[in-house]
């Protein structure tokens, strides 16, 4: 089935993909689809209103039928966020240096726009991780958690309790919960283990643990967690790459998974054993 209105987030930089998004405005314009633009892509990209181009947008009221995204995964996981639980297909064209979540590399961009416009893609359902912020709000990361102490302050303690029952108690640089999508980013590089796509659960490792006994754990997907801070100063909490709070001495904070809340879009026949391989493959050359 074919997508008749489309949302476009893109990449910071507009040379990088000036030829793919002309290509999907004309792919767009010859298919009858709607593009539309939120304000910082149509000023970016210097865009005004014509047929078929609705431009200074509110994006992620599920008004859209699927979300073309040309950038990294930084941009990807902000569509992602975005259309979190909504079930609109997120369909990436890789402008950045490893894009694991994208599905199609700039070379093929034209084709991949095509398959895009006529629904002849797959679709993969990613859980997330809901995080319970101090004020009472909530963040989602479809990649990662990560609390981690500020450049100059001392060594950070964290006990962590699963399901109610303490685990450990830490002194480390600070504490990452992935998940499968996020587990070949910020915990890759921790040591902590790669989860394949389609496993129920989230990881939990350290950021340069003092410690010869602090492993990495794979947390079963009905355990909430609960992170407790023995730290003498205020930890800096992100939510895939994004500062949210801060964790102070003496408080929690308290995490869950959450199934089924983003939608990539993919070309049929792709794998997640063949994008480990394609792209971290591609650094070692």
């Amino acid at each position: 089935m074919s997508a008749q209105r489309i949302a476009v987030l893109t990449h910071r930089r507009t040379t990088d993909t000036r030829a793919a998004l002309d290509a999907l405005l004309e792919l767009a314009g010859a298919a009858g689809a709607t593009l539309r633009f939120n304000a910082e892509e149509t000023s970016k990209h210097g865009l005004s209103a014509r047929p078929g181009v609705e431009v200074d947008a509110h994006l992620g009221a599920g008004g859209e039928d699927l979300c073309v995204v040309l950038g990294g995964d930084g941009t990807i996981l902000y569509a992602l966020r975005l259309y979190a639980g909504a079930g609109v297909p997120v369909f990436a064209i890789n402008f950045g240096e490893i894009g694991f979540l994208a599905t199609v590399e700039p070379e093929d961009a034209r084709d991949g726009l095509a398959r895009a416009l006529s629904g002849r893609f797959e679709l993969l359902r990613l859980p997330g991780i809901v995080l319970e912020t101090p004020g009472g709000g909530e963040e989602t990361a479809i990649n990662d958690i990560a609390i981690h102490r500020r450049v100059g302050e001392r060594v950070a303690e964290l006990a962590y309790a699963l399901d109610g029952e303490e685990v450990g108690s830490v002194r480390c640089d600070g504490l990452v919960l992935a998940t499968p999508a996020g587990s070949t980013g910020y915990n890759l590089a921790n040591g902590g283990p790669v989860m394949a796509w389609g496993v129920k659960g989230f990881v939990v490792s350290f950021i340069a643990p003092h410690s010869l006994t602090a492993r990495a754990l794979v947390a079963a997907p009905r355990d909430p967690i609960t992170i407790h801070s023995r730290s003498h100063e205020p930890l800096d909490v992100s939510v895939d790459g994004r500062p949210v709070c801060e964790l102070q001495p003496g408080a929690r904070l308290r995490a869950r998974f959450v199934d089924d809340l983003g939608t990539i879009a993919q070309l049929p026949g792709s794998s997640f054993y063949r994008r480990l391989r394609e792209k971290f493959g591609r650094l070692a050359r």
